[in-house]
């Protein structure tokens, strides 16, 4: 054993004489090289560490001592007499515990034990020559192969089930057993009952606690009634719960517990973290009215009718954009904070939303005079058409009485001419989410407009111009709806739908 101070000690000796070599020893012993030179490094077998003699602690000074005394009393007494003055061991301090000071008397002073002290030392000493396999264990052990299996390769802890198992079986009594093994009295009766009641498989069952603490109802109600609390109340300077906060305030409450079990006590009821959905809403008094209105035309609109999302886009200013892109290792792009524009822009656009078509024009302002020139482009371009519907925000030049009026002196004139009428279908307030063209506003942005830097605003008109021929065709040759995805390249699905946000935020 590498722990043996006897097979220590005459290793030692005999690579020291130079009777034998390591490799020798180690084919002789089956013991690593590694091993056999931490024997030569040290005088006794020190703990797991390498500490020194005079570091050793109290459990393997106690260990030391039981295998000499068994040395004393069933060996040689003569060897132990030679190993005792080789160490040295009257100047160690593990001398004075009661183990000690017995083997000092035995070895010293020739004390013979008592028949009571023999018995147990037998019994000691056959319990350890079947874990150390001098002697072979009893016929009916070796009919269950779970207990030898364990027994030749199995961990610590397993090797003294089976030995408490063995020797409880063999008439050992507790006691023996305990001092034998080192193991307490509960273990020794806990290991045999579990035997006695399931066999092997339980011997060797995982041990659960019958009752966990994230099962204490009391600890329960304090955890979620805690929760419910905001942290401020508790001198707590945030707005939401982290573990250790809520730790710290239970305990103080009388309810310690670690964070694994809270989580498991919070998790299993069902929480978790979830972010706060932003709710759209529009502080028009009329907005279900509007929106009932543009639903009910949607769903209604006949081929020889269009209906139009209508917006703008800007103002913008044509200079350096910052945006995401890739760049190569130790690279990063520069925006200068403060710029010379070198134009600025207004983009009209109006999205028909059967055939998915965008109409657009530069603007210099946002005025009626713009809706009205966006109104006669329309009328040129879908003049087949029998009834067109613009939709826009409630933006005061969208709902002016210049522009109402010029609608009147269209619709009045419209059968006469053979043109379409004319039909607005406003948005609620404050509703710019619901502007579908939004999204097509977004994807152009992303597109064309973040990471650029065009020369001029010429430039600008023409990419902007380039795109959006570009989607046009695309959804010529294949017709879709708007509402569905949009060719790929929009942020946010075009569709018209109270809980989508056509706008997204960060390409505007």
């Amino acid at each position: 054993m590498y722990t043996d101070p006897l097979q220590w000690k005459r290793i030692r000796d005999s690579i020291q004489s130079g009777k034998r070599s390591i490799r020798a020893t180690s084919r002789d012993t089956g013991l690593s090289r590694k091993t056999i030179r931490k024997m030569l490094k040290y005088e006794l077998p020190p703990p797991y560490g390498g500490l020194p003699q005079a570091e050793l602690p109290s459990t393997v000074g106690s260990r030391f001592w039981e295998d000499l005394y068994d040395i004393v009393v069933a060996v040689d007494r003569g060897r132990a007499v030679e190993l005792l003055e080789s160490l040295s061991l009257a100047r160690s301090p593990i001398l004075s515990s009661a183990r000690a000071r017995k083997v000092v008397l035995s070895v010293v002073k020739g004390h013979e034990p008592t028949p009571r002290e023999k018995r147990r030392d037998e019994r000691i000493e056959w319990i350890r020559s079947v874990e150390r396999k001098r002697i072979e264990p009893p016929a009916w052990f070796r009919d269950k192969p779970i207990l030898m299996q364990k027994l030749a390769s199995g961990r610590p802890t397993e090797r003294n089930r089976v030995l408490t198992v063995l020797a409880k079986e063999e008439g050992i009594t507790g006691r023996v057993i305990c001092d034998s093994l080192g193991i307490s009295r509960n273990s020794v009766r806990r290991y045999f009952r579990a035997y006695q009641n399931g066999g092997e498989e339980a011997l060797f069952a995982r041990q659960r606690r019958a009752h966990s603490k994230s099962e204490d109802q009391g600890l329960k109600d304090a955890v979620f009634k805690t929760l419910h609390e905001p942290p401020s109340q508790y001198g707590i300077n945030r707005t939401s719960w982290t573990m250790a906060h809520l730790s710290s305030v239970l305990r103080d409450k009388g309810h310690a517990a670690c964070y694994q079990v809270l989580r498991t006590i919070i998790k299993s009821a069902g929480y978790q973290w979830r972010k706060a959905r932003v709710a759209l809403t529009s502080t028009d008094p009329e907005y279900s009215e509007k929106l009932s209105k543009v639903r009910a035309i949607l769903s209604e609109l006949k081929e020889d009718e269009a209906f139009f999302s209508i917006d703008e886009f800007g103002p913008f200013a044509v200079k350096m954009k910052p945006g995401r892109m890739l760049v190569p290792p130790g690279e990063q792009r520069i925006v200068p904070q403060w710029q010379k524009s070198r134009g600025c822009l207004i983009l009209t656009a109006a999205l028909e939303l059967s055939g998915n078509q965008v109409t657009h024009f530069y603007s210099t302002r946002k005025n009626t005079d713009e809706m009205i020139r966006m109104m006669d482009l329309l009328l040129s371009r879908y003049h087949q058409r029998r009834k067109l519907y613009l939709s826009w925000d409630a933006a005061s030049w969208h709902m002016s009485k210049k522009l109402q009026k010029r609608i009147d002196e269209h619709n009045e004139q419209a059968a006469a001419l053979g043109q379409p009428l004319i039909a607005l279908a406003p948005l609620p307030a404050g509703a710019q989410f619901l502007n579908v063209i939004e999204s097509v506003f977004s994807g152009m942005s992303r597109a064309i407009i973040h990471n650029s830097d065009y020369p001029s605003t010429d430039a600008a008109k023409a990419a902007i111009d380039r795109y959006f021929a570009s989607r046009n065709r695309q959804f010529q040759l294949n017709p879709r709806r708007a509402g569905r995805r949009i060719w790929g390249k929009e942020r946010e699905p075009a569709s018209f739908s109270t809980s989508n946000n056509c706008k997204d935020p960060r390409f505007r």
